[in-house]
């Protein structure tokens, strides 16, 4: 397996935020940590190893990426309009500088994405595919949240709603957007076992239904944990599925 561990250095967040490449060819996708995790978390918890065949084969092509959680939504030290206008960065760095490094990388001038997340990485995973259905096309978020009202203590800005899907899909109204919704796979999945929240994964679904955007909710087992085993087991499954 080719691995490629690539310190790059965001002009957006001023600050190092390496990039993990694992594979030679296959569907580019941007992998987002759980909670302030980085890069190298797939590769700590074994995900690498138990998708190593489809990478191997060429089927996908891995992009981890860090998280800044930890500055921005789940810092109390600063105020909800800052964690808001911080995420807002992020949102920036991955679309204007990780989409041109895997652009480069796969040698093409423009190609469609997947985002893949668990727990708070299912967040960005989904919000990224749902504010830019123009850059990514697959969306696979396992045991996520997708309302980040508890993080804005009462307060609420631009920022706040343009990063918050259960507040602007309700109000999408661009025609060209939601037609490029209709293209895309998204793919929620949660278990109904130890630490799963399943009250927050079924909020997005139903926002996503209320607008007539196409998706798939996958509700696993009551044996089904917020953990790393199953989340291996469900992108074993859904890997095949959507790029096999």
């Amino acid at each position: 397996m080719r691995v490629s561990k690539v310190p790059f250095q965001s002009q957006i967040l001023n600050r190092q935020m390496p990039v993990a490449i694992y594979g030679h060819f296959g569907v580019p996708v941007m992998v987002f940590p759980t909670a302030n995790q980085d890069f190298e978390e797939y590769e700590r918890q074994g995900m690498i190893d138990c998708l190593a065949d489809f990478i191997d084969q060429g089927m996908i092509k891995l992009y981890c990426i860090s998280a800044i959680n930890g500055e921005s939504w789940m810092n109390r030290k600063i105020s909800p309009s800052e964690r808001a206008f911080r995420q807002a960065l992020y949102d920036r760095h991955v679309t204007d500088e990780l989409v041109p490094l895997i652009y480069r990388d796969c040698l093409a001038r423009s190609l469609p994405i997947a985002t893949v997340g668990s727990s708070f990485g299912a967040y960005h995973a989904a919000n990224e595919l749902l504010k830019h259905p123009e850059i990514f096309r697959w969306c696979i978020g396992m045991s996520g949240i997708y309302d980040m009202t508890a993080y804005f203590e009462g307060r609420y800005d631009q920022n706040s709603f343009e990063n918050n899907p259960l507040d602007y899909i309700p109000r999408l109204s661009d025609g060209a957007r939601l037609q490029a919704l209709q293209r895309c796979s998204i793919n929620i999945v949660c278990g109904q076992g130890p630490w799963e929240r399943v009250e927050w994964s079924k909020q997005l679904p139903r926002a996503l239904a209320r607008k007539g955007i196409d998706h798939n909710f996958d509700l696993w087992g009551h044996d089904v944990a917020h953990d790393w085993p199953w989340w291996k087991i469900q992108l074993r499954q859904y890997f095949p599925r959507l790029f096999g």
